[in-house]
Parts: C-alpha cells; sequence; structure tokens
C-alpha cells in the first residue's frame, strides 16, 4: 500500500502540473462551468480514452496519459464546484484555486487509502481499459443523478462518483507510469 500511496502522490503532482499551467494560461475561467456540463466535459474525454483503445489508432496526437490526467482535473474542479457553487463573477487567484485543488485531491486520497485497505488493492489486476469502463459508468450514474436533481433512493451522491472517478483515473495512470518505466520511457 505504500508504494500506492507514493504513486497516487506522484500522479496528482503530474495532473496538479497540467492544472496549474491552465490557471497561468486561463485563470479560474472553469469557475462558470455547471456541473452538468463539467460532466459532459469528463464524459467527453472518457469516450475518447475508449475510442483510443477500441480503435488502436488516434489522429490526435495526444493519447490517454493527458486524457486521463484531463479526467482527474475535471472531477477535482466538479467537486470544487459543487461545494462552491458555479460563478459568472468570482474569479479566484492561483493560489487560492491551488487550494481547492489540494482540499479535493486530499479527500480522493483519503477514499483511495480506505478502500484499498477493505479491497485489497485489487485494482493493480485490472485492465486500463476496465478502469476507463468504470468511469464511464460512474459518469452515466451521476448524469442519472443530474436529470433527476441530485435526487437518489439508495445510491451515493454525485460527489462520492466524482471521488471514484478520480481515484480510478489515478489508478489508470499509475498503470501507465509504470509501464512507461519498465519500458525505459
Amino acid at each position: 500500500m505504500e508504494k500506492t500511496n507514493q504513486a497516487f502522490d506522484e500522479v496528482i503532482t503530474y495532473c496538479r502540473a497540467i492544472y496549474q499551467a491552465k490557471m497561468k494560461d486561463y485563470g479560474a475561467s472553469w469557475r462558470v462551468l455547471r456541473p452538468s456540463s463539467l460532466t459532459d466535459q469528463i464524459y467527453i474525454k472518457a469516450q475518447r480514452i475508449r475510442s483510443i483503445q477500441e480503435k488502436g489508432v488516434q489522429k490526435i496526437e495526444e493519447g490517454i496519459k493527458p486524457e486521463f490526467a484531463g479526467i482527474v482535473n475535471y472531477s477535482i474542479i466538479a467537486l470544487i464546484q459543487l461545494e462552491k457553487g458555479w460563478s459568472d463573477g468570482y474569479m479566484p487567484d492561483n493560489e487560492e484555486a491551488g487550494h481547492w485543488y489540494s482540499e479535493q485531491a486530499n479527500l480522493a486520497k483519503r477514499l483511495m487509502l480506505d478502500k484499498n485497505h477493505d479491497y485489497g488493492e485489487a485494482w493493480r489486476n485490472m485492465r486500463i481499459s476496465s478502469l476507463a469502463d468504470i468511469v464511464l459508468m460512474k459518469l452515466m450514474r451521476i448524469k442519472q443523478i443530474e436529470d433527476r436533481d441530485g435526487r437518489t433512493f439508495v445510491s451515493e451522491g454525485v460527489e462520492a462518483n466524482y471521488l471514484d472517478i478520480i481515484n480510478y483515473s489515478v489508478f489508470a495512470l499509475i498503470k501507465i507510469f509504470e509501464e512507461e518505466k519498465e519500458k525505459g520511457v
């Protein structure tokens, strides 16, 4: 589990660097996005991953690694938006937005550690394609909940599904990073 703990931190560092670079380029323009728009944006990224995996060919240079990072970042942004509310006006500076990012990443990590304890790191025996499919399933669940104005009968809510999406995407990135290390990339 210590290996996963460290690998989780490495992946979040990678994702956060992308988030921070985009903050420098665009600021917190994402603050205008409603949660349903973020769900759709994440869906597009997950669907592209599946398409690349199915076709085995891609026409745009970016592969599945940056798409999984985008899913992590947009899921963190979605959690921020759920907590803070979306805004056409207030735009946090990079430091405050970075603090918000860290809070949500830490929540995801705590959940990952708890679930890894209970499930015994079963994800390590999963395929990256299965991790992508689970992300898509979680997104479909979120869409259903959003379409019912957040009401559920017995299921966990939107936030829990976003946290799971972050963790499954981090697991995929850990597997990708480990494969790259094995190949010397």
